[in-house]
């Protein structure tokens, strides 16, 4: 054995020996009643994405269990699936596939689709040719006529222009009318405020705050003004 090679497994051993184990969730836990809507805060790297992907089953978690009565539909990152050089209505078809919608459902709904998203001049366009802004409408547009019980939405909202976005919140409230459920992550505090009737402060993967959504904002901001914590209490 070289010099080098006993250093370089002395430095592998060194690393064994620290290696620490990380979850990017733990113990989160929380229950809505049929047409809430659920708030979900946090700085960056908090664990907010991951999960609505867990919620999503795009990611499987390794222990715990998701309990949910309805169909979910995600809206986490649009556009994944889309081709530029098929058509707007060609990328509806099998956006609508990906997320699990007949194609004899997505037949009926390719007009309020196409509709909904405001492309009608567009719809035998390349999407190459689209703008990402108008992109991003259409897989909203698809997910929203997907008829679910469960929405899941993570900063789709933010993006656009404000008259769509307005136009998307307003379905959304005619959904929790329905009796549907919403799960919105964002940045956004006045949106959480005003919209979810619930709120869900997550910290290091763990839940800090669960309750009513100002209640939850509030305890955010208290963290943000005295700095966060190096660990979740309780």
């Amino acid at each position: 054995m070289t010099i080098l090679e006993h250093v370089a497994g002395l430095v592998a051993a060194s690393e064994a020996r620290s290696y620490e184990e990380l979850w990017a969730l733990k113990s989160i836990r929380f229950n809505l009643e049929r047409g809430e809507s659920l708030g979900v805060i946090g700085p960056n790297g908090s664990g907010k994405s991951t999960l609505l992907k867990v919620l999503a089953r795009v990611m499987k978690p390794d222990k715990g269990a998701i309990r949910c009565k309805g169909t979910i539909a995600p809206i986490l990152e649009l556009g994944i699936g889309f081709h530029g050089d098929l058509t707007v209505k060609e990328n509806a078809k099998v956006y609508g596939v990906i997320m699990g919608l007949p194609r004899s459902q997505m037949k009926r709904l390719m007009g309020p689709i196409i509709q909904f998203a405001g492309l009608e001049k567009f719809e035998d366009t390349k999407l190459k040719h689209l703008s990402s802004g108008m992109q991003i409408r259409l897989g909203f547009s698809i997910a929203i006529e997907s008829a679910a019980d469960i929405f899941l939405v993570d900063e789709a909202l933010t993006v656009g222009d404000m008259e769509f976005r307005e136009k998307c919140l307003e379905r959304f409230r005619q959904f929790k009318k329905e009796g549907k459920n919403i799960i919105l992550v964002s940045h956004t505090l006045d949106l959480i405020r005003s919209f979810c009737e619930m709120g869900l402060y997550i910290y290091n993967g763990e839940t800090r705050a669960f309750g009513p959504s100002e209640e939850a904002i509030q305890s955010y901001l208290d963290d943000v003004s005295k700095g966060f914590p190096s660990t979740v209490r309780g």
